[in-house]
């Protein structure tokens, strides 16, 4: 692999990420350009292209948007940071900048429940596409979108991007791969972040500046309140999967990663709006969810009130073996030797590249600690377009993350019975009733996709 290439990569930090890549034989042409559209331009939209414009050659063709205002603004940052300077045609629809500019990377920005749409028609316009989790607010739309990856031989990488993280993969490689941990029968996964909107926004007119009904789309259409792209939206389940789908779905997706475990035997949960009962918001502000493997739980809990469980590790996973401990999340890990047992306990911190990428340091909002995982994440995607593998999320392994968490919240909905999906007859063994949840219905005037007809 030739490494020589300033101007496809910069830096040492994003050698060792590609030649991470290179590890697993990939290789990818330094002289390829590759013609790239952004839909949904807010936060991580633009943290997922700015982070692949830091590792590869591209030209963002376009960027789509509902919201005149912010499609404007990105449509300026980003002339600022790709190296032609060009400054990205901008749509309101995004089925009009498939057509027009036929982009060969699309990736997907936009609130949960336009990425099944979204990602299945950029599929069948011929790109391979880069989807932010959860993939889907339903498990149909999940599997109508693994069913489109694989119909049309296009690459899908989910933004699961702790199968990336470099310090993450150490702690896997050390204490999983080898089996110092002995053997793990027990996970705790968790998030205590005060994520549940607590406000009560009064009725308004629809700006001009945004398409509301473009922008709600498939879901059903609420009452205008505020700005539901600014992140109002994580508040309502019309529109996500809560806490279990925006944050347990990292975290079990890193344990099933770390551990190559498939889908759950038996999911089951519980909880709802025990503590902040006077919001809007609509989703759990408790809950625990159990996703049952052979001779392993892995066990869910988030509060958005209150003290996290471990105040060091309020968003982690954790495992627990016979012979040690590992501890984790997006800013370290921790390995405790059990007792008696001849190890050292060792602590490492995440490494923030301050260096390689200054811009990183003036980006608004940006996670710092995360950019080296999303750009080895870029570099993996694009290995798997050239090499014609399957990149380290596809969209099957983020589509069995995504739909545990929908399964778990269907379970709570039901009060907490047990859940057994099976993928092949895409339905909830035994319970018509939980089988019938799996597909929510659309707003008139779209169809909901199915994995028969993609």
């Amino acid at each position: 692999m030739n490494l020589n290439r300033r101007t496809f990569i910069k830096g040492t930090a994003a050698s060792l990420a590609l030649s991470s890549v290179a590890a697993r034989g990939a290789v990818i042409n330094p002289e390829k350009t590759y013609r790239v559209a952004l839909l949904g331009t807010g936060w991580y939209g633009k943290s997922d292209l700015f982070r692949l414009i830091q590792v590869a050659n591209v030209e963002v063709v376009g960027l789509c948007d509902v919201d005149t205002k912010q499609l404007s603004q990105a449509q300026e940052m980003v002339s600022k940071r790709q190296k032609s300077g060009k400054k990205p045609n901008g749509y309101g629809n995004y089925k009009d900048l498939l057509a027009k500019e036929k982009p060969e990377i699309v990736l997907i920005g936009s609130p949960d429940h336009w990425h099944p749409l979204m990602c299945i028609d950029a599929i069948k316009s011929g790109a391979h596409v880069f989807v932010q989790k959860p993939i889907s607010v339903d498990v149909i739309e999940g599997e109508a979108m693994l069913a489109a990856a694989r119909k049309y031989n296009k690459v899908v990488q989910v933004g699961t991007q702790r199968r990336s993280t470099p310090f993450l993969k150490e702690a896997k490689e050390k204490y999983i791969d080898t089996g110092k941990l002995g053997k793990i029968s027990h996970v705790d996964i968790c998030c205590y972040y005060p994520m549940r909107n607590g406000s009560n926004p009064p009725l308004q007119a629809v700006p001009d500046h945004l398409d509301y009904e473009m922008w709600t789309g498939p879901a059903p259409l609420r009452p205008y309140d505020g700005l539901p792209h600014i992140r109002w939206w994580r508040a309502f389940m019309e529109y996500g999967n809560g806490v279990v789908g925006d944050m347990c779905v990292h975290m079990l997706d890193a344990v099933r990663w770390s551990m190559d475990l498939g889908w759950p035997k038996k999911i089951s949960s519980t909880g709802g709006i025990w503590v902040q009962k006077d919001a809007k918001s609509n989703i759990t502000d408790t809950q625990t969810a159990l996703f049952e493997y052979d001779d392993l739980n892995i066990v869910w809990n988030h509060r958005t009130w209150g003290s996290p469980a471990d105040p060091k590790y309020p968003w982690s996973y954790k495992f627990y073996g016979d012979k040690g401990t590992l501890e984790c999340s997006t800013m370290m890990y921790d390995y405790t030797p059990l007792r008696g047992v001849d190890a050292e306990p060792e602590h490492v911190d995440v490494v923030i590249d301050r260096t390689n990428y200054p811009e990183d340091l003036t980006e608004e909002r940006i996670e710092l600690n995360a950019a080296p995982a999303m750009r080895a994440h870029m570099l993996d995607f694009l290995a798997a377009i050239e090499n014609g593998g399957r990149p380290v999320a596809d969209i099957e392994q983020g589509h069995i993350s995504t739909a545990s968490c929908i399964l778990a919240n269907i379970s709570q909905s039901l009060g907490g019975r047990d859940l057994v999906y099976d993928p092949k007859t895409r339905t909830v063994v035994g319970d018509p009733e939980a089988t019938a949840l799996l597909m929510r219905p659309y707003r008139e005037g779209y169809v909901h996709p199915h994995p028969d007809h993609v």
